[in-house]
């Protein structure tokens, strides 16, 4: 299965409550930081409400 390095590139401060909880369901703690995720279609989901907010790459395995 493929894995995604998604990187949090803009801060959660002053966003919607939902854009804030998706982040922190990500896994993000602090602005800057990086989480690897396996490619489903829930990781997915998450990453193209905040895309706006993170930066996402694939990385191999």
């Amino acid at each position: 299965m493929a894995k995604l390095e998604i990187t949090q590139i803009r801060s959660g401060i002053g966003r919607k409550g939902k854009h804030r909880r998706t982040l922190e369901a990500l896994g993000f703690k602090r602005h800057q930081q990086s989480v690897v995720h396996n490619d489903t279609p829930a990781i997915r989901g998450m990453i193209n409400q905040v895309s706006h907010m993170v930066s996402v790459r694939e990385v191999e395995e």
